[in-house]
């Protein structure tokens, strides 16, 4: 299977087999025990609630791996479905930072049973 904290997985609508979109981590576990997730859902198969399953997957999978304290993401300000999907999957809002890639963001932070974290 390869390295599952460097592979892209395919978000797959179950009914149809189609894909909707994708989802992965952005790396594996650093030394704290913290990993990012992202995903991304294709426009017509937005609101449907495959993101906050996708991002809710993944969490669950990286906190069952024994190697994770902390799960953050990150959104951009603006990006309100985003933010709207996170603290369906226990996430909460931690504050902003500057991300290198992608510039001012918002960052979300979810700790092991699914609470919520500060900055970590």
């Amino acid at each position: 299977m390869g390295d599952h904290w460097g592979l892209s997985f395919t978000a797959v609508e179950r009914a149809s087999g189609s894909a909707v979109g994708a989802c992965f981590f952005k790396g594996p576990p650093d030394a704290d025990g913290v990993v990012e997730v992202a995903y991304g859902i294709d426009p017509p198969h937005r609101g449907r609630g495959f993101a906050t399953e996708a991002a809710g997957a993944l969490a669950g999978f990286a906190f069952a791996s024994g190697r994770v304290l902390s799960v953050r993401a990150h959104t951009k300000p603006d990006g309100i479905a985003s933010a709207r999907v996170l603290p369906k999957c226990g996430f909460r809002l931690v504050g902003e930072v500057i991300d290198p890639e992608d510039g001012l963001v918002c960052r979300w932070g979810r700790g092991a049973g699914n609470t919520t974290d500060g900055e970590a």
